[in-house]
């Protein structure tokens, strides 16, 4: 990848304008929780204002299970886009993910970049996931990771690992030799909890497997599994680099979002576990959650909200939430914990 910072800005930005218009949603691959149902409940003994949503994640306090998800970083328009948003976040006492931070390790536009993450005045009960690409992530740089976390007060690091993403960007980091020693041994030395994470390819059993290595331990506190299903960051960046789509079943190639949950769900039953990926609804999040992860993560479908005002995004957000309480009132439970504990009815 170019190490030009003002090229990265331009990247951003044009991200952000062809997720804003583009054709960037999967074609052939589906977040795969269409196939399952919450079973509903005709006799529950709940009520709907009664209904407890609130969880602990990472060492903070949810009112709802979910997270807004990483989206911009760098640029003065990704500034307006993350203040609304942990604005809108900080009102609906949700947490919040930051877009990459690589910008911030530059020496000559660290700081001036770090302008567009700084939302803590604004946010400041918020759980705030700071974010790194996994080729930034070396024991030589964790004091500068390090560094950019606590210049925004993050709590975690999400460190995403994107190599079909990569392959499609111009000048994309393609080397993904190595990696996994490399986290291995940065987030022992890093000080926060680390949250590795796709960004909308998926994260399945393989990964996992690969993640575990030889002696069977975690290097890492949480997985996000950015499933397939909702926004194909291959096919934003061919749109991006060609402008157009060159390679259609690359932008189709993934692990389905509920595959997913269920596979890093059997392999790591106690681990810290997101699921992002095409959420879009209270049902969908409801699913996700009875499938087995702790929160989920939206962030494509706030975009434009973001570009609006932290209103515009509470707006988008709030009926997600009251359609999540809905779904427990339905199905019969009254909080998170009996959620995963519910049944669901997978379609033939």
């Amino acid at each position: 990848m170019t190490n030009d910072p003002r090229a990265m800005t331009t990247r951003k930005r044009r991200h952000i304008d062809v997720c804003l218009t583009g054709p960037v949603n999967y074609v052939g691959v589906s977040t795969g929780l269409e196939r399952y149902q919450l079973p509903y409940n005709a006799c529950t003994q709940t009520s709907l204002a009664d209904i407890d949503l609130s969880t602990e994640f990472f060492g903070v306090d949810l009112r709802a299970p979910v997270l807004i998800g990483a989206m911009t970083g760098g640029a003065e328009l990704s500034g307006t886009i993350n203040r609304n948003l942990a604005t809108a976040a900080q009102q609906l006492g949700v947490g919040m993910m930051l877009g990459s931070q690589r910008i911030m390790l530059d020496s000559v536009l660290g700081e001036r970049a770090a302008v567009s993450f700084s939302v803590r005045d604004v946010a400041p009960d918020v759980l705030l996931v700071g974010n790194i690409g996994l080729a930034q992530l070396t024991k030589t740089a964790v004091p500068e990771i390090a560094k950019a976390l606590d210049r925004v007060g993050a709590n975690v690091l999400a460190v995403h690992t994107n190599p079909l993403q990569e392959a499609m960007q111009d000048n994309g980091d393609t080397d993904f030799s190595g990696s996994l020693d490399r986290l291995r041994e940065a987030a022992g030395e890093l000080g926060y909890p680390v949250l590795l994470k796709e960004v909308g390819h998926g994260i399945g059993a393989t990964a996992v497997a690969e993640l575990l290595g030889a002696d069977g331990r975690l290097p890492v506190a949480g997985i996000d599994v950015a499933g397939a299903g909702g926004t194909s960051w291959s096919r934003v960046e061919q749109l991006v680099r060609y402008g157009e789509l060159r390679y259609p079943q690359l932008a189709d190639w993934g692990i389905p979002t509920a595959r997913a949950i269920v596979e890093v769900r059997e392999a790591l039953p106690d681990v810290p576990l997101v699921a992002s990926g095409g959420i879009r609804t209270g049902m969908d999040a409801a699913k996700a959650i009875a499938l087995g992860a702790d929160v989920v993560a939206m962030a494509r479908p706030l975009l434009a909200a973001a570009i609006e005002s932290a209103a515009a995004v509470v707006d988008c957000l709030q009926p997600v939430i009251e359609e999540l309480a809905v779904c427990l009132h339905g199905c019969g439970v009254a909080d998170l914990g009996s959620l995963r504990g519910v049944n669901l009815i997978r379609d033939p």
